[in-house]
């Protein structure tokens, strides 16, 4: 017996589909079966994405907005649940440290707490609440996955807004679990190794990436975002109908080494 993963006749919203991770969630989504909307501050970012999207012959809607604006939020899910019929699979991945920089916490000024919790915790937050309410509202018993942080699972130095906001995520997660179970929607968190997206590789000098992957305990390489891709492709199926409230990492055992560099000022 062959077991294939099939996501025909059901559609996905991923924000932050722009690029990354998100868009190979989004493009991995296609492969399977699924109708995407991809939501991305940049405009030509998320087209591009659909154009892939759209190469694997599925139905793809491009939604234009911050997802840190609550009000934005609401209106760009009901859009994609109005014009692809529902919203079947919900991906969280929107959040990084946006405008700023990794430093020591008693470094960080009040307003770029403010960034990178709203740019990450609140604005998953408000995703999910949006993406929930779609779902009851059609009767559909969906799947909501986000996109967290191996951060979590070790101090954060240099980085305790990012990391406590993606930690709060994880404990949502779980709070949503138990919340929507009666509602058949299951929630998940999932979170990658260091992966060399575009974003992320402009932070990272050379020197720090070879200490990074030799630090790795599996095959000592960075994450690829095809490989986050395959997880959420595997909790949005129903090969994982049984499975919420969990954080899954896909990072190579990453989270389980003890060499693993701290970040610098460099």
């Amino acid at each position: 017996m062959t077991i294939q993963i099939s996501l025909a006749g059901k559609s996905a919203l991923v924000t932050g589909g722009g690029a990354g991770i998100g868009r190979a969630v989004a493009v991995g989504l296609a492969q399977a079966g699924a109708n995407v909307a991809v939501t991305d501050i940049v405009a030509t970012a998320a087209q591009e994405t659909c154009e892939l999207v759209r190469a694997e012959g599925r139905e793809a809607i491009a939604l234009i907005g911050d997802m840190t604006d609550p009000d934005q939020v609401d209106q760009l899910v009901e859009e994609a649940a109005q014009r692809l019929g529902g919203v079947h699979i919900g991906v969280n991945n929107v959040g990084m440290l946006g405008k700023h920089t990794a430093a020591p916490f008693l470094d960080w000024t009040a307003q770029a707490m403010s960034d990178v919790v709203t740019g990450n915790l609140l604005a998953t937050m408000y995703s999910c609440q949006a993406e929930a309410t779609a779902m009851i509202g059609r009767g559909i018993n969906g799947v909501i996955v986000n996109v967290t942080s191996g951060e979590t699972t070790r101090p954060a130095v240099r980085l305790a807004p990012y990391g406590a906001a993606k930690a709060a995520i994880n404990h949502l997660t779980q709070t949503l679990a138990v919340e929507l179970a009666p509602h058949r929607i299951r929630v998940n968190a999932v979170a990658p190794g260091t992966t060399l997206t575009q974003d992320v590789a402009a932070r990272l000098g050379a020197e720090y990436r070879q200490a990074l992957k030799a630090s790795i305990p599996l095959g000592g390489e960075l994450s690829d975002p095809r490989d986050l891709a395959d997880l959420v492709l595997f909790l949005a199926s129903d090969l994982a109908a049984h499975t919420t409230g969990q954080f899954l990492l896909s990072d190579n055992g990453a989270f389980l080494s003890r060499s693993r560099p701290g970040l610098t000022a460099d």
